[in-house]
């Protein structure tokens, strides 16, 4: 069933699991996740993290961390597209959405 990607799934699944070097890069990044970001968040009490898209997402993506990336124009003459990602600590999905719809809906005009 290769349109459903069965010829992927089927020896993954007997293969036994993750080799041990796997298991080892997990757990260091949740050793880094518990000691880096949510040290960061928690310490400093912290809602939400903003940063460039390129800095941030991946950090939070290996984490497990939510994490929302927002368009905000473009760089150089090529016009390569840039945005600002925001991220939560786990568990945070409504504030989040919250806090970007505001960011999104702000008009500085109004203020």
């Amino acid at each position: 069933m290769k349109e459903y990607g069965q010829d992927v799934f089927l020896p993954a699944e007997s293969s036994g699991g993750l080799a041990e070097e796997v298991k080892v890069a997990v757990k260091t990044m949740e050793e880094l996740s518990k000691n880096g970001f949510e040290k960061l968040m928690k310490h400093n009490k912290l809602d939400t993290l903003v940063a460039p898209s390129y800095s941030a997402s991946n950090v939070l993506a290996i984490g497990g961390y939510p994490a929302i990336r927002v368009p905000v124009g473009y760089y150089g003459k090529e016009g390569v597209p840039i945005g600002t990602c925001f991220g939560e600590l786990r568990g945070s999905e409504p504030t989040l959405i919250e806090f970007v719809k505001d960011y999104q809906n702000y008009d500085p005009s109004k203020h």
